[in-house]
């Protein structure tokens, strides 16, 4: 009725779409997933919120997620689990868990995540949807409630390639309400050809090694193999400090949380301890409650992390380990146009299976970490099914700024997939 009646137009008129619950939407529950924001409803919305709005999208609901994006299986939520719609035994992957569920089971189009350290990439390996994490500061990050600033990232979640691609032009803009904001070109959907010949795409071996699913090495490697049929030129070659990139991520992540999360105290909004004595036990009673075992990890560590006598000895060298990875890719992408390689080590877990072991469930970041602490832009693209009838995602990382790139050459697999996965039509 709104088309009809004018009210509603642009390309995504009338179109619905999920939104993260780490993004303000005005009028509309904005928790972050966590007790401390139970009763929080923003007066404002986020940017890239907006953008959508103003190309005619419809806000169907908020989508469930890891508490504050910290988690890599959407099991950390204050509302309980968001189960995988390929099998509901199974987690989506986190943090943006609720959102690639969403697209996977078809109750919206598309979706917005946010992506830390794979929060995007690797939920959408899990359920078998493409997302892209973009360029840092290609999309605002005004109205993205903060976990670490100088990492999250904004980016769309949907059914293929070009709809991510579409998306991601409506969203990215420069935004003043944002200093690391950028003011680029975003012709997204130029890239949106089925031409890859003479594209230089390098494997690390690093990401081939121990601990990688061989039913996942395997559907990788014939996702290289469909690439260089079509003209590609791929090679394997040493992306060194890939080890270092789990340590460095987690010191400077966990850093910027315990600064961001410093302001939910419960005195401005969200919850409040009801029984308390005095303000500094308020703090310490509000925040004991409000918060999740995972969110209160992270705030312990960065605080432990950032603390005097320490911050020499972790933060810094964290700090200079992401500039050395960031020079490894600079490496790469002198040689390369695009980097492939898994979105995760193994398809989705079972759901309770990785709580258990948290050093178990960081270190299946391994493959994505490194892209947010280089900048860098990111897409995962379904590329096959394990034997037990589990997505598997292709992971292509580009260049700062050169989201084309791996636009086309996921767009160009995408093209021969349907040869390769008889089976992928979608949950639905």
């Amino acid at each position: 009725k709104k088309i009809d009646d004018g009210e509603l137009t642009g390309p995504l008129a009338g179109v619905p779409v999920a939104i993260k619950d780490n993004m303000c939407t005005e009028g509309m529950l904005t928790t972050c997933s966590s007790k401390i924001l139970y009763n929080f409803v923003p007066t404002f919305t986020a940017e890239a919120v907006k953008n959508l709005e103003a190309a005619g999208a419809v806000i169907i609901g908020k989508t469930n997620m890891d508490e504050f994006a910290m988690g890599s299986t959407t099991e950390t939520s204050a509302y309980g689990v968001t189960r995988n719609p390929w099998n509901p035994e199974h987690v989506p992957g986190g943090s943006s868990g609720g959102s690639c569920a969403a697209v996977a089971a078809g109750e919206c189009f598309y979706a917005l995540g946010s992506d830390t350290g794979g929060s995007i990439r690797q939920p959408s390996s899990f359920c078998g949807v493409t997302g892209i994490k973009p360029t840092y500061g290609t999309v605002s990050r005004y109205g993205l409630i903060a976990y670490g600033s100088s990492l999250d990232q904004i980016g769309p979640v949907a059914k293929d390639v070009t709809d991510c691609a579409t998306i991601l032009e409506i969203i990215a803009s420069h935004d003043l309400k944002d200093s690391t904001s950028v003011e680029r070109e975003t012709n997204f959907t130029d890239a949106l050809v089925d031409d890859v010949k003479g594209m230089r795409i390098g494997i690390p071996r690093d990401y081939l090694g121990e601990g990688l699913d061989p039913e996942v090495k395997e559907a990788i490697l014939a996702a290289a193999k469909v690439l260089e049929a079509k003209g590609a030129v791929v090679e394997e070659f040493d992306l060194s400090l890939v080890e270092y990139a789990i340590p460095a991520y987690y010191v400077i992540a966990s850093a910027e949380a315990s600064s961001n999360l410093s302001r939910f105290d419960g005195v401005k909004y969200g919850y409040r301890s009801e029984e308390y004595e005095g303000l500094h036990n308020m703090y310490k009673k509000s925040r004991s409650e409000g918060f999740g075992p995972e969110v209160k990890r992270r705030i312990m560590l960065g605080s432990f992390v950032l603390s005097s006598g320490y911050y020499d000895a972790y933060y810094l060298k964290a700090l200079r380990t992401k500039a050395l990875i960031k020079k490894a890719f600079d490496d790469a992408f002198a040689k390369y146009d695009v980097i492939l390689g898994p979105a995760s080590p193994y398809t989705a877990p079972k759901l309770g299976e990785s709580l258990s072991d948290p050093i178990q469930m960081y270190l299946g970041d391994i493959y994505t970490i490194s892209v947010n602490l280089a900048g860098l832009p990111g897409m995962t693209v379904p590329c096959g099914m394990d034997s037990k009838g589990l997505p598997i995602g292709l992971q292509l990382i580009g260049d700062c700024f050169k989201e084309n790139n791996i636009i086309r050459a996921g767009y160009a697999f995408e093209q021969s997939r349907e040869m390769m996965m008889p089976d992928m039509k979608g949950v639905e």
